[in-house]
């Protein structure tokens, strides 16, 4: 089968803006590189280890391909997405040097091939990420193991936000904590915080995409359901009472974590306070390093205390404490 493959030439900063809009025109894929600089420097603080040699996109620069199928209308998928990305600006997010590129593949170059470089990744002291189709033996029995396949929504590990959200759920879960997990994307923030000893993660998800991909996430690791709840759903609309059967946790909860860009932080930062009970915690990521000043300032105004920044790369996470 042929494929339409559109690359697009930006800003780290736009990746997951821009990687939404091609899900969103109905993208059958998405792949992303970023920056492989020299002088960017990998971090093996867990071991890690990379298949791939650095590339040479220009620091600070990435690349993105959306792959629709050869029926597809392209040239209207093109001009929508070119539409939405120039409205980027407006909500200060900079997109560079926009460059397009459009060609046919045939499926087995981007289906199946990325897989060879999706390794067993260990991001923290506790959590290593293992693809269904690798073998892999835990170091020790303190060692856990996120199986996963992520498809063809956000949240392999590799990205800085998805490992700095581990981590910092790793600091912050001590044991039988109901979560909520923002934007889940593939799930694996659900899948290690009950890992890490939470008692039951609800994982929303507008992007039907993603709620399917956390479901089989969560089925693969014997999570769904008992341990882990799936919606497609916005946090309002839960706090609202639309939604409040079948949650799995209990209004209000101790943890919310949301990896997601900080112009959509912005938006909720009030119900994720409502959401928590007094001296529950918000791990807020997926924050470019331009966006930390007015997304710490955003917290505080809420009424939040903020605890921890941590920091991988250019991209931030914020540890955020409701005021008992």
């Amino acid at each position: 089968m042929l494929w339409h493959e559109f690359t697009i030439h930006t800003t780290e900063e736009a990746v997951e803006m821009i990687s939404n809009f091609l899900h969103e025109a109905g993208a059958g894929g998405v792949s992303i590189e970023e920056s492989g600089t020299l002088n960017k420097k990998r971090d093996t603080s867990f071991g890690q280890w990379y298949e791939m040699p650095l590339n040479d996109i220009p620091e600070g620069q990435a690349e993105i391909k959306g792959y629709f199928s050869e029926e597809s209308p392209v040239e209207q998928i093109i001009a929508e997405v070119k539409e939405r990305i120039g409205q980027l600006n407006e909500y200060g997010i900079d997109t560079g040097e926009l460059r397009y590129e459009l060609k046919t593949v045939d499926e087995d170059d981007w289906a199946t091939a990325w897989k060879a470089y999706f390794k067993p990744l260990k991001v923290s002291e506790r959590l290593t990420i293992k693809p269904t189709w690798e073998d892999y033996t835990p170091a020790s029995e303190a060692e856990k193991i996120i199986e996963l396949d992520p498809g063809m929504a956000f949240g392999t590990g590799t990205h800085p936000t998805t490992a700095l959200c581990l981590r910092t759920l790793e600091k912050v879960i001590q044991g039988e904590e109901e979560v909520i997990d923002v934007g889940t994307g593939s799930g694996i923030l659900a899948i290690g915080a009950v890992l890490l000893g939470a008692k039951h993660v609800l994982a929303l998800d507008l992007d039907p995409v993603a709620v399917s991909s956390a479901k089989e996430n969560s089925q693969l690791n014997g999570m769904l359901d008992h341990q882990i709840t799936v919606k497609e759903s916005d946090l309002l609309s839960l706090l609202s009472g639309d939604q409040r059967e079948d949650l799995g946790v209990t209004l209000p909860v101790q943890v919310i974590v949301a990896n997601i860009l900080a112009e959509i932080i912005l938006l909720f930062i009030d119900d994720v306070y409502r959401a928590l009970e007094p001296g529950g915690v918000y791990i807020a990521s997926g924050i470019y390093k331009n966006k930390e000043d007015v997304v710490q300032q955003a917290l505080k105004d809420s009424g939040f205390e903020i605890e921890d920044v941590c920091r991988d790369e250019d991209w931030v996470a914020f540890v955020a404490r409701k005021r008992s």
